[in-house]
């Protein structure tokens, strides 16, 4: 294979990545301006979720966190856009790809999870109706079933990353599923709910307590929301 021939494949590869991060499982919320990812505002205020989620971890968490995968999701989409015009080689573009994944799958997953969440005065951590109630209890015999099996997941996740419940877009099953990093939900799934379980969503409040923290966030998180994902 050619060093030509190998460019323009990666080039191609890494347009598909910024392709797909700037439609897959996109919420209402997530903010593309002409290609430009921007930073969502929260429907409710960082203390709302306490005391599930100090409104310290909140704060820090979307306004510094994620809206350094914002920046940084810009930039790389920005480098790789150069890179494919010049002469900037096929490592370039590999590495621009990644770094498109990483930090277009962290906007993605953090915007759907802001919108998982809702403060108890709001309905926050009221239980699923509907289809999806249905889903659940035949999947997991219920709530209860649901939360042990996707606290199992949480707690088994080695570093970071997300336990997701998702549909099966061919066979309309739901399942629960962890992706590393920030790997977001692609290809047949649809994410209904995710619960992110990178240190920096819980230490400062829980520390090395982060079983609790998988605990406690069931107390606000928004099945409404879920529910629509899941129509």
């Amino acid at each position: 294979m050619s060093v030509s021939l190998f460019r323009h494949s990666a080039a191609r590869s890494g347009l598909r990545n910024l392709s797909t991060i700037s439609k897959i499982a996109r919420p209402a919320s997530t903010t593309f301006t002409r290609g430009k990812a921007t930073l969502p505002d929260l429907p409710y205020d960082y203390g709302a979720l306490e005391p599930s989620i100090s409104g310290q971890i909140m704060e820090l968490h979307h306004s510094k966190h994620h809206q350094t995968y914002v920046n940084s999701y810009n930039n790389a989409t920005e480098q790789l856009a150069t890179a494919t015009s010049s002469s900037g080689g096929p490592a370039a573009q590999i590495t621009l790809g990644a770094l498109i994944n990483f930090h277009g799958g962290g906007h993605i997953n953090h915007s759907l999870f802001w919108e998982n969440l809702a403060p108890k005065s709001s309905g926050g951590g009221e239980p699923p109706s509907g289809r999806l109630g249905q889903a659940i209890d035949q999947a997991y015999g219920g709530l209860d079933g649901l939360k042990k099996v996707m606290n199992a997941k949480l707690a088994g996740i080695q570093g970071s990353g997300w336990a997701w419940l998702v549909k099966d877009t061919e066979t309309g099953a739901i399942q629960v599923r962890t992706y590393a990093n920030q790997d977001p939900v692609v290809g047949q799934f649809k994410p209904l709910l995710g619960i992110d379980a990178w240190e920096h969503a819980y230490y400062l409040q829980y520390q090395n307590r982060k079983a609790e923290y998988f605990g406690a966030i069931w107390d606000v998180i928004n099945w409404k929301t879920a529910e629509k994902r899941f129509e």
